[in-house]
């Protein structure tokens, strides 16, 4: 038996040898040999590729088959495992959320209790006039606004401008259809402010650029960059608590806050009608109006 198959051996290496030195060379030799056939006639080589394409077809469509159905279901495992990662997230998010909820209510409860033992009144209505800006005077000196919004509307001077991010200035001048705003980076605004978490009260003072200063702190308050700033609510024309920015950077002698409101995308904003009792507006009530314009009482 042995002998047989090192004949066989024998023979079958020079074959294996031969065709491993000119299969090389049968395949340059069929590209050529297709190259000239398809310069030679274009038409043959079209139809015998059309004829290939259409017997392989249908191979190819039942090859792809099992493919696609199992990339269907690779891609509905994948689906499947990220669902369960975001169902497992969710209810990471929801316990935490749970949480803020219950201190929510606490802070809530103790804030009313305290409101209770202090007697404390209730902030007078604010009411949000919402008017478009049509001018803008810049300038390097004056900062202000136009509106389209003025007396008939309900608005007067010294009221509170905000945006959607902040608060923007205060009334300048108020017309019978239009009003004016002073910034609150002009360099003639001042604005009562206190710091959110501390309370250390203050005064923004603008300086013409977008980032004006706080001023007028008390001497042991302390100041870190990133703090919120907001309305303190002191002289009452403006409402407290409304959003200013945060502390930019504090040096010896000045720091600066970075306002919240992009100024240069300020289409429409709000003016708030902050009525403390006895400052209503001569005009917020027509008959008063009437009887001031004829000279009566």
């Amino acid at each position: 038996m042995a002998p047989r198959q090192g004949t066989v051996f024998k023979l079958a290496w020079p074959l294996k040898t031969i065709i491993q030195r000119f299969a090389f060379l049968a395949l340059i030799s069929l590209s050529i040999a297709l190259l000239l056939l398809g310069k030679a006639n274009i038409a043959v080589v079209e139809k015998l590729r059309t004829t290939t394409t259409d017997v392989l077809s249908p191979v190819l469509a039942t090859i792809s088959q099992p493919v696609d159905a199992f990339n269907q279901a690779v891609e509905r495992v994948q689906k499947l495992t990220n669902i369960v990662e975001e169902n497992e997230r969710l209810r990471e998010e929801n316990a935490r959320l749970l949480k803020w909820q219950a201190v929510g209510r606490s802070l809530s409860q103790e804030n009313e209790n305290y409101r209770q033992l202090l007697n404390a009144l209730s902030d007078p209505l604010v009411l949000p006039i919402t008017a478009r800006v049509v001018g803008d005077s810049g300038g390097p000196f004056v900062r202000t606004l136009l509106l389209n919004a003025g007396r008939r509307d309900g608005v007067r001077e010294g009221q509170a401008v905000v945006g959607p991010l902040g608060l923007v200035g205060r009334i300048a001048e108020a017309g019978e259809k239009s009003a004016r705003v002073l910034l609150l980076t002009d360099l003639n605004s001042r604005i009562p402010a206190v710091l959110e978490n501390s309370r250390y009260k203050g005064i923004l003072v603008g300086n013409n650029s977008s980032s004006p200063t706080l001023e007028f702190l008390p001497t042991n308050a302390v100041v870190s960059p990133g703090d919120r700033v907001v309305t303190s609510g002191d002289g009452g024309m403006l409402p407290a608590g409304r959003p200013i920015g945060i502390i930019s950077s504090v040096g010896e002698r000045k720091i600066r806050v970075q306002t919240f409101t992009d100024w240069n995308r300020l289409e429409y904003v709000s003016v708030l009608r902050y009525d403390l009792p006895g400052m209503n507006s001569p005009y917020d009530n027509p008959g008063d109006m009437g009887e001031s314009r004829l000279g009566g009482k």
